[in-house]
């Protein structure tokens, strides 16, 4: 069993970071300039430094190749976080509203400060979105003591999420100023107008927070056997439950800071993974769950830039396409086991 349980991690492993490694090719070398993947691996080797096709892989294309893989990892870890702590595998930042929460925070600060001001900070915006993530989270939790079934525990994020966003949309009538007008791209998701200041932040926070998660395996996997198993072997499950959704609400407050609410990746991803590796060991699904989401974010942002260019689409709306049906299938696949049983 161990034996087998190994080849099937390595062989998953493996396929992920084939998938990684041809998506990275792709998105480089597909746009309005189509660069030969001779060029591409000539310009990252540090060669043609000169050319217009090394700026355009060096200052548009690579950044947000890897925002989008930062970010992406970052919402599967969120979600697979937010799925121990609730016990529920339909917990997701963007579906319980936490995301939405974020928007609101960022979309207020970033009207506040640009007309003050006239500039925002990568760590203003993080901190605005992570005080937005927590009072959201805290109000859920607060639900989810007087609901206890996880429709309604959905039902009541999805409203969080409509309230959250009807309040963003009415401080977007009032931010009409040519300063701010980026700011409706933004509060529907995408990846675009990434700079390396950005991913050099974003990477900075997000590395910090899932291998703080990694650390933590051990005890996220007590958690999921039970509460009581829990404490039985030690662990303080209130002060533990803290911390794991300070930790995943900084996740989702760097994605939504960055690249705005992006939908469904924090469910349908970490149920993927877990679906491919037969297992639910945190010190397994963390790092797979984060590739993974690395690798669903990527595809999606290359179907967002090239399905109808040079109309790009938005992020959330790829996400969703894909996402959506995943949970679907997740919830059908719940209730045929509960009828079983």
């Amino acid at each position: 069993m161990k034996k087998a349980r190994a080849i099937r991690y390595g062989v998953v492993f493996a396929l992920l970071s084939a998938a990684f490694f041809i998506l990275m090719i792709l998105n480089i070398k597909t746009g309005n300039v189509d660069i030969p993947v001779s060029e591409i691996l000539e310009i990252l080797a540090g060669g043609d430094e000169g050319s217009s096709a090394g700026s355009i892989i060096r200052m548009i294309r690579l950044p947000r190749l890897l925002m989008a893989a930062i970010l992406g990892g970052a919402l599967s870890v969120s979600g697979f976080l937010l799925q121990t702590f609730f016990q529920n595998p339909i917990a997701g930042p963007f579906v319980l509203g936490i995301s939405s929460g974020a928007k609101f925070a960022v979309a207020l600060n970033m009207i506040f400060l640009l007309r003050v001001y006239r500039s925002v900070s990568s760590w203003n915006m993080i901190a605005a979105a992570f005080l937005g993530a927590l009072i959201t989270t805290g109000f859920i939790l607060l639900v989810s003591r007087r609901i206890k079934d996880s429709a309604g525990l959905l039902v009541a994020g999805i409203m969080v999420g409509y309230i959250c966003s009807a309040a963003t949309d009415f401080l977007l009538t009032f931010a009409e100023d040519s300063d701010i007008v980026n700011l409706r791209g933004w509060s529907l998701g995408s990846f675009s107008g990434t700079s390396w200041d950005n991913v050099s932040v974003a990477a900075s926070v997000v590395a910090l927070i899932t291998v703080a998660s990694f650390l933590l395996s051990k005890p996220i996997d007590a958690l999921q056997l039970g509460e009581n198993y829990a404490r039985s072997m030690g662990l303080n499950v209130r002060l533990f439950r803290i911390l794991l959704i300070l930790l995943s609400s900084i996740l989702s407050a760097t994605v939504t800071a960055f690249a705005g609410p992006v939908s469904f990746v924090g469910i349908a991803v970490p149920f993927l993974t877990k679906s491919m590796l037969k297992v639910s060991r945190a010190i397994v699904v963390i790092p797979a769950a984060f590739l993974s989401g690395a690798v669903f974010c990527m595809g999606c942002d290359l179907i967002a830039r090239c399905a109808f260019a040079p109309t790009e689409l938005n992020i959330s709306t790829v996400t969703g396409i894909f996402g959506a049906p995943i949970v679907i299938v997740m919830l059908i696949r719940r209730k045929s086991r509960r009828w079983k049983e």
